[in-house]
């Protein structure tokens, strides 16, 4: 989907053309992304009538190449809303927050999300969209298997989802380890047995005792007792979703956007934070998409301006809302919060200031999560071997570390 979105300027010779790219957050042209730009841009010109915004939107699998290429051309858009942004800050290609944002609009930002959109503890990375995860259980499938409240703890988990299979469940606890979100599925699961990606000073701890114990789990008690209904290695998120909105899961991990899909179809689900091993998880894990700006075409004040606008918390609160996601900002936040119409994103707004994210920090991380994509399904499966995966992994993850030190 591509559109060029004109001013309503006029037209002078000192105008500025900022070039946007942007990834659809819609499922469907009823209400892609693009209306939200178009709307937004339209708007901010009539303010700013010497800079147009030229917007073009594309879908999440190709979005990221296709700024790739556009940088490697040497015809770097102004500014990207995609989902990584360290590579091009280790290479000196992004304008730092504070040469672009007013003071007020950079103090906004939520703690959390401003300190993982930072590179080197500079903020290059601008959150754009956030979300955290919780447990879905569907409360018709919970009442017929005579289960009568969430689970806590991962001995719940199993023991629930034995009750589930045993009245029929397709699938008690759907395990999305296929490779199209397999890499927060991990993290997930990571978080909830103590683990993570990285430990406190950033340094890789993919093969951890802990995460050798949660994966050895997963294989043991849930995928070698048929839980999971399916092999977890060929179950995308997005089937996953469905199936749970079709009314053929017990329970799965989810985001924000799987309320919406579970509504249309009529269930009646419930939501619990992340169980871990004897309670509830350490923490959730929280994702961000990031907006950046390039400095190769030196609109630095232009950028500024419409970022500034971007991040008001009319146009913060509009997106959130439009597409089911958190706001990125401390003011929006505290709005969302007081408002009742938002009463089921509640608790996962919650969970947004102590939520873990991605090591999307560090210029290895890509080449990691391409990597656990594609290993981490067969580590679950009943022949599989976790403590083997996870060290191939780490020690990937190592030379990645080495190579760019």
């Amino acid at each position: 989907m591509t559109m060029t979105l004109t001013g309503c300027g006029s037209g002078s010779g000192g105008d500025v053309t900022l070039q946007l790219v942007a990834a659809d957050y819609g499922d469907g042209k009823s209400n892609g992304s693009q209306h939200y730009w178009d709307q937004l841009a339209r708007g901010f010109e009539k303010k700013h009538p010497g800079i147009k915004i030229d917007v073009h939107v594309y879908s999440w699998t190709d979005v990221d190449k296709k700024v790739a290429d556009m940088v490697d051309a040497g015809h770097a858009p102004d500014l990207a809303q995609i989902g990584a942004y360290a590579d091009y800050a280790a290479k000196g290609k992004l304008y730092s927050a504070d040469q672009l944002l007013s003071i007020p609009t950079q103090a906004n930002f939520t703690p959390s999300l401003e300190e993982a959109g930072e590179y080197k503890r500079v903020q290059y990375g601008l959150p754009f969209g956030a979300s955290t995860r919780r447990l879905f259980y569907n409360k018709k499938l919970f009442a017929q298997a005579g289960i009568t409240a969430p689970p806590q703890n991962w001995n719940d988990i199993a023991h629930d989802a034995q009750l589930l299979k045993a009245h029929g469940v397709k699938m008690p606890f759907a395990l999305p380890l296929g490779p199209e979100e397999t890499q927060a599925e991990t993290l997930m699961w990571m978080l909830s047995g103590g683990g993570g990606y990285t430990d406190s000073i950033g340094k890789y701890t993919i093969d951890s005792p802990e995460n050798v114990r949660t994966f050895t789990w997963l294989k043991d008690d849930l995928v070698g007792k048929g839980l999971t209904g399916t092999d977890p290695a060929k179950l995308n998120r997005g089937a996953a979703f469905k199936a749970f909105a079709d009314g053929d899961v017990g329970m799965l991990n989810g985001h924000p956007t799987l309320m919406k899909q579970a509504e249309a179809k009529g269930i009646d689900y419930g939501t619990v934070e992340l169980p871990g091993t004897k309670g509830k998880a350490k923490a959730t894990m929280g994702v961000a998409d990031w907006m950046m700006a390039f400095k190769q075409n030196g609109h630095r004040a232009e950028a500024g301006e419409f970022l500034d606008y971007v991040y008001s918390d009319k146009n913060v609160e509009k997106f959130s809302g439009e597409y089911g996601l958190l706001p990125v900002t401390t003011s929006a936040s505290q709005a969302m919060q007081a408002d009742d119409k938002y009463t089921k994103l509640h608790g996962f707004l919650k969970q947004l200031a102590s939520a873990e994210f991605y090591p999307a920090n560090k210029t290895s991380w890509p080449l990691i999560s391409k990597t656990v994509k594609a290993r981490m399904g067969a580590a679950v499966h009943p022949n599989g071997n976790p403590s083997g995966v996870l060290t191939d992994i780490q020690n990937t993850a190592d030379a990645a570390d080495s190579a760019t030190e």
